[in-house]
């Protein structure tokens, strides 16, 4: 059903649910086009001029429009509590602990995504905006601060272990932004001044999926959200390893950090 609806493979947990809820709601929409769709014909050929020369003001006297419109409302309430709110409570309120999960800051700007790891003591450095360099320190991380020393910053990479629940903290430097995986199922804003968790569990690593699809395969990050000129190009990656690959992923950019080269390693 994916591929009808024109939707990539899944790759995450709790996607199927999601899709599922999007199923219904494609069938509901097909039920009544072909429903709507025949009495708009039926009409058409009831009432045409040939067999109703003279106009009736009577108006139509059977009540199966209503009945029609009543089941579609109870359908609509079934989607609404049986399906979406639960699964909107579930992803607002159920979020894991963070000694469960992989935590990540994500920060948006115009027109990139920045990633913000805390690094093996698990503590995120400060950031101050007086420290912000585009070129050099897009977030402002300040390396002084308690727990900066082995944090990891990435622009437009997003690195992820599978099977591991991943916490993205979402925030935004200027614009409303908003951060989409499709293949994950996720899709959250970014509003200036606000931070926001977004969290879900890969399921299918970039290497499984680039055996499928070729070794040009990549989990792409989109921003959904008109957010200026650049909007087009605000496109960023997410590679999702295993445990082994994200520690050694983690190691080898911990490695950089303090030395001459490190920018040259960002991403």
């Amino acid at each position: 059903m994916d591929r009808f609806l024109g939707l990539p493979d899944l790759a995450s947990e709790h996607g199927a649910r999601l899709d599922y809820a999007t199923e219904l709601v494609h069938w509901l929409m097909f039920a009544l086009f072909i429903i709507w769709g025949a009495l708009f014909v039926f009409i058409l050929f009831r009432f045409r001029q040939g067999r109703n020369p003279k106009a009736s003001y009577k108006g139509l006297q059977s009540h199966l429009s209503s009945y029609g419109e009543v089941a579609v409302a109870v359908f609509e309430v079934v989607l609404l509590l049986g399906f979406s709110i639960p699964l909107y409570s579930e992803r607002v309120d159920d979020v894991p602990d963070q000694s469960e999960a992989v935590v990540v800051r994500v920060i948006a700007e115009q027109f990139a995504w920045n990633s913000h790891y805390p690094g093996p003591d698990g503590i995120f450095g400060d950031t101050r905006p007086e420290l912000i360099d585009v070129e050099s320190n897009p977030i402002g991380l300040d390396r002084e601060s308690e727990g900066a020393a082995d944090d990891v910053t990435t622009v437009n990479q997003l690195h992820l272990p599978v099977d591991k629940p991943a916490v993205i903290r979402l925030s935004s430097k200027d614009v409303i932004h908003s951060f989409f995986i499709l293949a994950m199922r996720v899709k959250q804003d970014a509003i200036p001044g606000m931070e926001f968790p977004l969290w879900f569990v890969p399921t299918v690593t970039t290497n499984e999926m680039r055996e499928k699809y070729g070794d040009d395969f990549n989990y792409e990050i989109g921003c959904s959200q008109l957010c200026g000129l650049g909007h087009y190009r605000m496109r960023g990656f997410a590679t999702i390893h295993s445990q082994a690959d994200f520690d050694a992923w983690m190691e080898e950019e911990q490695s950089y950090l303090g030395g001459e080269d490190e920018d040259e390693f960002w991403g």
